[in-house]
């Protein structure tokens, strides 16, 4: 691994089956109520007639533009799938033109009181020098996406 890469963990309990969950999370509008306000994705033209994401990977879905608080064009992520195994994770290596790569894992396990949801996200910014700071913009991103899983489906 380079040394320039870095990763973000991010885990939460949430009181509901995994696969009502995944349900959620697998379609662009649980993926931006996810990001809300903050970020908000665009729909990459070849899913733009699907409710949810169900695809055989590895699969390239196309790019979507990252807009700062839903209108303000920050990044494009070309989303390619490596994995998808429903209802209990996804594996997405894409390049984004703050990252030259980025990994997200997400994985669900059953709990007694529903699921936890994990995330794993590696990236290599593309300038060593905002490395810091997209570390630190990845992980309160993804606090806040958890936190919008919690208020949703409940804390387990």
């Amino acid at each position: 691994m380079s040394p320039r890469r870095r990763t973000v963990h991010a885990s939460v309990a949430l009181a509901a089956p995994a696969e009502h969950v995944w349900s959620f999370i697998t379609g662009f509008v649980g993926i931006n109520d996810e990001l809300r306000p903050l970020l908000r994705m665009t729909i990459p033209p070849r899913l733009r007639a699907t409710a949810a994401i169900d695809v055989e990977p590895p699969v390239a879905l196309g790019p979507s533009l990252l807009l700062l608080f839903g209108v303000l064009p920050v990044d494009v992520d070309d989303i390619r799938l490596v994995a998808f195994d429903p209802p209990r994770r996804f594996l997405e290596r894409s390049r984004l033109r703050s990252a030259r790569h980025w990994e997200h894992e997400r994985v669900i396990e059953d709990t007694a009181g529903g699921c936890r949801l994990t995330d794993r996200v590696t990236f290599e910014p593309r300038w060593s020098a905002t490395g810091p700071i997209l570390r630190t913009a990845v992980a309160r991103l993804f606090r806040h996406r958890h936190a919008r899983l919690a208020a949703r489906f409940g804390a387990a």
